[in-house]
C-alpha cells in the first residue's frame, strides 16, 4: 500500500514549464487550435465597459482573448511562464499591430505587479492545473484594485472529458500529467474563500463536441485534417447553436457543460 501511495503522488505532479513549452510549440498554428472557452470573451464584453480598462490575463496560452480586448481599447497585460506561449502571442500582437498588449514572463503565484494594479484579472484552463488554487486566487485578488473583478473559467466535473482525462492520468498518458476539475458550487465556494464576492456565473458546452475533437486530433496524427467546425452555417448548426445559447443560462446546465466560469469582485473596503 505504501509503495502504491508513493507512485500515485509521483503521477500527481503539476505540469512544469517544459510541459507547456512542448505543448505550445506544437500549437503555433492558432487557426487549428480551439479557444478554451468562447464564453470568456462574451462574459467580459457583456459585463464590462472594456475600452480604457487595465486587464491582466494569467496563463494566457495563445492570448487570443487578450488580443481581442486590446483591439477593443483596453490596456492589456498577459502573464505566462512559457516562452513558447509568449512567442505565439507576440506573433499575433505584431500581426494585428496591437500597441496596448504587453507580454510578461513570470510566476502567477508571485506576479510582478503592485498591489491594486488591475481592473480585471482573468484566466481560463489554468486553475485546474494546481494543487494550491487558493494561493493563485489570493494573488489575483492582491493585484486587483478595490472593486475590481476576477474571472475564473475551468473544466466542469460531470463531463465525458473528465472521464477520459482521469483514465489517461491513471495510465500516465495525460499531456499535462495531472489536472483536476470543479462543480459550479465548489468553484463559487473557492472564490469566496479567496475573498471574492461572486456576482456573475456562466457556462458553455464544448462546441463542437468532445468526441468530434478527439476524432479531429486522431486525424492530425494520420495526416487528415477534418473541418474545425463541421456543418458551420447550415440550418441544423444554426438551430443547435441557438438552442445551446438559450439553455446555457439555466443553472442546472452548469452541471452538464464542459466549461464553467464565475466573476468575483474584490470588496471596496479591503484593509
Amino acid at each position: 500500500m505504501a509503495n502504491y501511495y508513493i507512485v500515485f503522488l509521483m503521477k500527481a505532479k503539476e505540469p512544469g514549464q517544459e510541459v507547456w513549452d512542448s505543448f505550445w510549440t506544437a500549437k503555433t498554428d492558432t487557426s487549428k487550435v480551439y479557444p478554451s472557452s468562447p464564453s470568456v470573451l462574451q462574459a467580459i464584453r457583456r459585463n464590462f465597459n472594456v475600452p480604457g480598462m487595465k486587464i491582466l490575463e494569467v496563463g494566457a496560452g495563445t492570448g487570443r482573448d487578450s488580443c481581442e480586448l486590446a483591439a477593443d481599447g483596453a490596456d492589456v497585460h498577459v502573464l505566462d511562464f512559457s516562452p513558447a506561449s509568449l512567442n505565439i502571442i507576440g506573433g499575433l500582437k505584431a500581426e494585428a499591430g496591437l500597441q496596448h498588449l504587453n507580454l510578461i514572463r513570470g510566476d502567477a503565484f508571485q506576479s510582478p505587479f503592485a498591489t491594486d494594479s488591475f481592473d480585471l484579472v482573468f484566466h481560463q484552463g489554468l486553475l485546474e492545473h494546481f494543487h494550491n488554487p487558493l494561493d493563485l486566487l489570493r494573488e489575483n485578488r492582491r493585484i486587483l484594485k478595490p472593486g475590481g473583478s476576477c474571472l475564473c473559467d475551468i473544466p466542469q466535473t460531470f463531463h465525458l472529458y473528465t472521464v477520459a482525462k482521469k483514465l489517461l492520468i491513471a495510465m500516465d498518458k495525460w499531456f499535462a500529467g495531472w489536472e483536476t476539475q470543479y462543480t459550479m458550487g465548489s468553484l463559487k465556494k473557492m472564490m469566496n474563500q479567496a475573498g471574492f464576492e461572486v456576482w456573475y456565473v456562466y457556462g458553455d458546452w464544448m462546441r463542437p463536441s468532445f468526441l468530434y475533437r478527439v476524432l479531429r486530433e486522431i486525424g492530425f496524427k494520420v495526416g487528415v485534417e477534418l473541418p474545425k467546425y463541421p456543418l458551420r452555417g447550415t440550418a441544423w448548426d444554426n438551430f443547435k447553436e441557438s438552442l445551446l445559447d438559450r439553455l446555457g443560462s439555466f443553472y442546472p446546465a452548469h452541471y452538464t457543460q464542459l466549461s464553467i466560469g464565475v466573476i468575483g469582485r474584490k470588496p471596496l473596503d479591503v484593509r
